[in-house]
């Protein structure tokens, strides 16, 4: 029997396999690498010969809908070898597919080892690049009980580089560029602690979100608070060990009794950091 269509061959293989469209009450779980090898169970459809592009065409089209329930059962009834090595499993379609499956049902160590021992094309690039920093994200909250912030997705992929299996060498950026960052200085100068109202207009004239402005003047804040924290303490330090001040001035005019140091005219010193750091998003 030939099928022309996806299609032809969802509805034949729900009216000749029920276990197909009722299939298993959960979803399969993702053996380890330290379980021993298993062969899943056979697909006995009596009269009928699926090709591996046809079965390809049928896991795309699952995956496409989004019907993750029905695409790890008919991934589950598929036959395979004991190692895996077959022209059904060697297609990059169900591969593409049992990394999905693992993602939504959390098999995150399955999905890695998908992920790393198979070379994927440019083409599924894009989603497979996002499966692996989500899970190593969703991972990351876990272990810490809390939502990760911009500075910690740094450093998680910093810690998880993409494998080169899903990445081709291209630079993907989560800094802003120089124009936007240049903005963003000109406004914090001029208002450190902008409303709702000009978010919202910075946000319009750098293509940026409102939240991602809020985040990058929270981070400048602190930098700021950091920096005018450190310069305080040098300053005190040098006024207690009797020398003479950086400015050339007069310790017992240019530190206040916290050793805050003050300008002539009273005002608080203020240092304003002149570089951005690459974890605004």
């Amino acid at each position: 029997m030939v099928f022309r269509s996806p299609l032809d061959f969802l509805s034949a293989s729900r009216l000749l396999l029920p276990h197909f469209s009722d299939g298993p009450p959960h979803l399969p779980r993702s053996r380890s690498p330290e379980d021993p090898p298993a062969a899943a169970p056979p697909l006995s459809l009596p009269g009928l010969c699926f090709s591996a592009t046809q079965i390809a065409s049928v896991c795309e089209t699952l995956e496409e809908t989004g019907d993750i329930e029905r695409l790890a059962r008919f991934l589950w009834s598929l036959p395979v070898t004991a190692d895996g090595r077959d022209s059904i499993s060697e297609h990059e379609s169900v591969r593409r597919a049992r990394a999905v499956v693992a993602f939504h049902t959390g098999s995150f160590r399955e999905l890695y080892r998908i992920l790393e021992t198979h070379r994927f094309t440019r083409t599924s690039h894009g989603k497979l690049q996002a499966m692996w920093l989500e899970a190593h994200y969703r991972e990351a909250e876990k272990l810490r009980g809390r939502p990760l912030g911009p500075v910690d997705k740094y450093r998680v992929r910093k810690k998880f580089p993409l494998p080169r299996t899903i990445w081709d060498g291209e630079q993907k950026t989560h800094c802003f560029k120089e124009r936007t960052r240049g903005l963003l200085r000109e406004w914090y100068l001029q208002d450190p602690y902008p409303n709702p109202g000009k978010k919202r207009e910075l946000a319009h004239a750098t293509g940026l979100t409102p939240t991602q402005v809020g985040n990058w003047f929270k981070n400048r804040r602190q930098r700021d608070r950091a920096a005018a924290a450190k310069n305080r303490l040098q300053h005190h330090r040098v006024c207690t060990d009797g020398s003479r001040p950086p400015s050339g001035g007069d310790c017992s005019r240019d530190c206040s009794p916290d050793g805050s140091a003050e300008r002539v005219d009273g005002e608080t010193f203020l240092s304003v950091t002149d570089s951005d750091s690459d974890l605004d998003v």
